[in-house]
């Protein structure tokens, strides 16, 4: 971690830099859309005498440094109109730039303004419009982040609709997912299904799979940088929809004209509300009142304030939670005439909370600076109660029982970010954090109270881990170097460490990607980086609930590592196409599973001695042909990958010291996605996916045991079955029109189109057979499928 002097000693150095650069002046701004105000992220500011240029930030703001003199402008972002601006730069000025949105764009209105990768010294990294994610058909028509990056090439799901992503070989504890640069640690509903992040509040979206920046850190595999909507800031806009499971509704627009923006958006589920008539029958059916259902929702709001051109205040939150509840009373006669009443319930709550509050300044036209604070908490608890109540005139004699089992982790960010731009050349970013852990491993709370109206007695009994208190630090610097007109570098280093129970565990993380234009079209890059996690996620494969445990490194868990290289081939056909192969290889180190037998249940017994530590690697190739632009638009991906798993460490083996199969290793992976929108009026996709069987743990043979007589099954390895292969097509239709107040949109998409009896699990079933001498029992596999072909329907209503 940098010192605060030394900080302030770099900031003061740059502050002075200007005898330099005598001859040069810099012209900086903001790239804004015009109808809403939003700023434009990874917009394009050209110099077309010069040929040199400069991207927008997160924060929409560019700075650009050019000689003395006449300045040609071309500021350019896919789906805007280019503008043109001459000016006579004879000192340092500001030139903001509002968009106009081009909702006609064609092909060759754009092929010279478009942002393309191949030209970028990042690799293994790809920005998804929202549009497009909106437009990908999805189960019961909700649209999802996650599902849309399942699509991706190097990203795969787990089981049938599945959210979750595993990327590259990684864990689903490896991704780092980021809300407006704050990480969650659930990112899941209903167990999977459906993921935490609602499109309506969504402006960008970039999935990195390697080569990661400097300024990321702390997890191995992937890191989701998403940054939600700002806020119109010229009127009140709003969109609200309603599905087959959940209704969703957003708002925004200024508080203050020019000045203050909001944005407020809210999803809910629905079917327990719907379903209640039929539980209160099922319930008067068995003499009791019954009321239980499932819901989960989403809130995020956000809150942008300008001070002045230099200058933002940012708010953001983001609440998210999924609710099981169940509770039956019982009413019926006593002995002698009195009554008796029963009460059960049950209660199981888990998500995400986060708040965080970030100040934006420009401290020259070449130094902008980020402050954040940030609070995050997730919990997992679950409740069982139980209440018996017996009357007889005056006397009561009661009897309660619960039992409680809770998780949970929660953040305390501080953080501070530095983008420096001495010239069009170089694109410096510094900066660090400090981060507060408390870490509630699982606690497990029985309460019993017996008694009567005279009085009671109580049990209580808590077990489980104590809070652990851990503090991550961190300080980074990276540059993006055009070196020459053909090739680009960006390289940094990560400097992390960790205290935990007494122990400092440090780790310095250099990051190296590089790109080399063969001709305008074509590129080569290659990559490295060096990545390092301290925490871990118990994750028991058995339980379908988010059981999964967040845990800190310890004394005696060490942090896991990972390193990883890539090389790569992108190509521009024409400015229609953007083509691209990657090769990757990673390597990863002390990953965790829990041992065999062993639960998230009994806290007493202690995480620690419930997982075993082990290594993992991966390596594949990645195919990709993406359009962004025209009437026709989509994605075709193909991935050959290999992942293995190796625990063999004395003591600590599974499968026998021998390298296995990861559960979703899959050899093949197929993906095709297409859009096409001839007019405002009408839009339709389609998306069809093939992949290899995943993995499972089964028994191949049987044998009696000649000393017990008994059956006795034999695993000859770890995920020694593969299941049958996985493919499906949705597709999805939607119709626009526009009204009085606003636009009309009905959406109907067909999920799993043909049909296709899907394995979501494969379990092996005895058979009972009877014979002349007696009988005996066979054994054959039975696939589970879980989803059928589903039509949906949804409206929706802009203004």
């Amino acid at each position: 971690m940098i010192k605060t002097r030394k900080l302030i000693l770099i900031v003061m150095l740059l502050l002075s830099v200007d005898a330099a650069t005598a001859q040069n002046y810099t012209v900086r701004g903001t790239i804004r859309a015009a109808s809403s105000g939003e700023t434009l992220i990874s917009a394009t500011v050209y110099d077309m005498l010069s040929g040199k240029g400069a991207l927008t930030n997160a924060e929409g703001r560019y700075s650009l440094t050019l000689p003395k003199g006449k300045v040609v402008l071309r500021v350019s972002y896919v789906g805007y109109k280019t503008v043109f601006d001459t000016i006579a730069l004879d000192g340092n000025i500001e030139l903001n730039v509002l968009m106009e949105s081009n909702t006609e764009l064609k092909v060759v209105t754009v092929r010279a303004d478009r942002i393309s990768s191949h030209k970028s010294s990042q690799m293994s990294a790809i920005d998804i419009p929202v549009d497009n994610i909106k437009a990908v058909p999805v189960l019961f028509g909700e649209t999802d982040v996650l599902k849309a990056l399942q699509l991706l090439p190097g990203v795969q799901s787990g089981t049938e609709g599945m959210s979750g992503i595993y990327v590259r070989g990684g864990g689903p504890d490896q991704n780092l997912f980021l809300l407006d640069g704050v990480p969650l640690y659930n990112v899941n509903h209903l167990g999977g299904f459906f993921s935490a992040f609602n499109a309506d509040a969504i402006k960008n979206v970039t999935l990195y799979k390697g080569s990661f920046p400097a300024h990321f850190g702390g997890r191995l595999s992937s890191v989701l940088d998403i940054t939600s909507n700002d806020g119109n800031d010229k009127k009140l806009h709003g969109n609200a929809s309603v599905g087959v499971i959940a209704a969703k509704v957003n708002l925004e627009g200024p508080l203050w004209k020019d000045k203050t923006t909001f944005n407020v958006s809210y999803r809910r589920t629905y079917f327990d509300l719907l379903a209640q008539p039929l539980i209160m029958t099922i319930g008067a059916m068995e003499d009791g009142r019954l009321n239980a259902g499932y819901y989960f929702y989403d809130l995020n709001a956000k809150v942008t304030h300008r001070f002045s051109s230099r200058s933002r205040l940012i708010g953001s939150w983001y609440s998210g939670d999924d609710k099981i509840y169940a509770r039956m009373r019982y009413d019926y006669s006593g002995y002698g005439g009195g009554t008796n009443e029963e009460k059960m319930k049950l209660g199981y709550n888990w998500g995400n909370l986060v708040g965080s509050l970030r100040w934006n300044y420009e401290l020259n036209p070449k130094l902008f600076m980020n402050v954040t604070g940030a609070y995050t908490r997730y919990r997992n608890d679950i409740s069982i109660g139980y209440e018996e109540y017996s009357y007889y005139y005056n006397d009561v004699d009661y009897y309660k029982a619960e039992m409680y089992y809770k998780s949970g982790i929660r953040d305390i960010t501080g953080r501070i970010d530095f983008d420096y731009l001495p010239n069009p050349d170089h694109t410096v970013k510094f900066g660090g954090n400090v981060l507060h852990h408390i870490f509630q491993p699982d606690v497990t709370g029985n309460k019993m109270e017996e008694g009567n109206n005279s009085g009671g007695t109580v049990y209580d009994t808590v077990l489980g881990e104590s809070k652990v208190h851990a503090n991550e630090l961190s300080a980074y610097i990276e540059d993006d170097w055009s070196i020459t007109e053909s090739l680009k570098i960006n390289g940094g280093v990560n400097l992390t460490g960790f205290a935990v129970q007494g122990k400092f565990y440090p780790s310095l993380q250099p990051r190296l990607s590089g790109r080399l234009m063969i001709n305008e079209d074509l590129s080569v890059k290659v990559g490295y980086s060096y990545m390092t996690q301290y925490m871990h996620q118990l994750s028991n494969s058995s339980i379908s609930l988010p059981t999964d445990l967040w845990v800190p490194v310890t004394k005696r868990i060490e942090p896991m590592y990972a390193h990883q290289v890539a090389a790569g081939v992108f190509y521009n056909l024409r400015g229609l196409v953007d083509l691209s192969m990657e090769v990757y290889y990673k390597k990863m180190r002390n990953m965790i599973e829990y041992r065999d037998g062993a639960s998230f249940f009994g806290a007493s017994s202690g995480w620690e001695d419930k997982v075993f530590m082990g290594d993992g690697w991966s390596y594949g190739v990645e195919l990709l042909a993406q359009r962004t632009i025209g009437d026709f638009t989509g994605w075709v991906g193909y991935t050959w990958s290999k992942t293995m798993r190796l625990f063999d460490r004395p003591g600590q083996e599974i499968n026998n010291g021998e390298p296995f199969p990861a559960k979703y290793d899959r050899r093949h992976d197929i993906s095709i996605m297409l859009s096409y929108k001839p007019n405002k009026e009408f839009d339709c996709s389609a998306v069809w996916v093939f992949s290899s069987g995943n993995t499972g743990t089964l028994p191949m043979q049987e044998y009696v045991d000649p000393t017990t007589g008994q059956t006795v099954s034999y695993i000859e390895s770890r995920n020694n079955f593969r299941m049958p292969a996985y493919h499906r097509m949705d597709i999805g239709v939607n119709f626009h029109k526009e009204k009085k107040h606003g636009i009309r949109t009905w959406s109907l998409s067909v999920y799993n189109l043909y049909n296709r009896k899907n394995p979501f699990m494969v379990y092996e079933k005895n058979n009972l057979h009877s014979v002349i001498n007696g009988t005996h029992y066979s054994s054959s596999l039975v696939q589970l499928s879980l989803f059928p072909i589903i039509p949906s329907v949804s409206y929706s209503f802009k203004f």
